[in-house]
């Protein structure tokens, strides 16, 4: 999921296809096809234009934001294009090559790539902070890469243990700090300068995506295991508490925060026991029941 803020537009990726709902309506503004495996979202405001990484298709779709019509389609870098960063100060769209262990970046002018860094295994969700700098979690090494944007080179790794599945990544710019969410049930906190561990914060089970409010200075998981939205308090710095933990549903792992309402957008469905397993699905997921499919919406009152 992502919100583009300008257009109060909701982008949800639907496995095939892509729905586009208009926040201030709840109604469906228009969908994007053709998307293979959809993953993640990149807006580009001052070209109008959205990059969509198809993780089965091995591309990324652009389009026109106005309008959702398709203007280009990019061959990935390597296969399973996943996570997807815009970073302005670099005019460049980073994309996390899941099956390729590197991170892509792809001039927004030109759209041709320019670079690619190996990472040393899976890369998932993305942050940069003001300086050209970008992170990305490593899953199944337990790590946060640091990327110079600028160069296309790979600057630093950094262990994140006891952190196990990284998955989510936020960043607070003005503090340095990057907040990640982890398959064993934490949050970790890092210092963006140097990966010093600052804390370790309890958070619910099977989390996707983490967000982070400056305004409010709150970070955020998506946990889908148990339907929980964690929501964390950045007292200071070096100091964090765990405000609450907001009631979503079952699958709700993953998520989209309009900074200017301080609204949250979640999405999930009812299920039905998953398909027995088999050879070509080892792990089968629970099936999703017709029409059940809702859009959440959490808000501080």
């Amino acid at each position: 999921m992502a919100f583009d803020a300008v257009r109060h537009h909701l982008f949800i990726s639907r496995d095939m296809h892509v729905q586009v709902v208009d926040t201030r309506t709840g109604k469906l503004f228009g969908e994007v096809e053709n998307t293979d495996g959809v993953h993640g979202f990149a807006f580009v405001q001052d070209r109008k234009l959205g990059f969509i990484t198809n993780g089965r298709a091995n591309t990324i779709t652009v389009i026109d934001l106005d309008t959702l019509k398709v203007i280009d389609t990019i061959k990935a870098a390597g296969p399973d294009p996943d996570g997807i960063l815009y970073v302005p100060a670099l005019q460049r769209v980073l994309v996390s090559n899941g099956h390729d262990n590197s991170v892509s970046a792809i001039d927004v002018v030109s759209r041709k790539l320019v670079s690619t860094m190996p990472v040393g295994g899976k890369p998932e969700a993305l942050a940069a902070d003001s300086h050209g700098h970008v992170f990305v979690n490593v899953e199944d090494k337990g790590e946060i890469v640091e990327m110079d944007g600028n160069a296309g080179t790979v600057l630093a790794h950094w262990s994140i243990a006891p952190c196990e599945e990284p998955s989510g990544l936020s960043i607070d710019i003005a503090h340095e700090r990057l907040f990640t969410v982890c398959a064993n049930q934490r949050m970790m906190v890092i210092d963006s300068t140097s990966g010093r561990q600052v804390t370790v914060l309890p958070i619910g089970g099977h989390p996707d995506t983490a967000a982070f409010d400056p305004a409010l200075k709150l970070a955020f998981s998506s946990n889908g295991a148990d339907g929980t939205l964690t929501i964390v308090h950045e007292d200071d710095a070096d100091h964090y508490t765990v405000v609450q933990n907001v009631h979503t549903a079952e699958g709700a792992k993953t998520m989209a925060l309009d900074a200017k309402t301080h609204r949250v957008y979640l999405v999930s469905s009812q299920f039905a026991p998953a398909d027995a397993a088999t050879a070509d699905n080892p792990h089968p997921r629970p099936r999703v029941l017709p029409g059940t499919f809702e859009v959440l919406v959490a808000q501080k009152k």
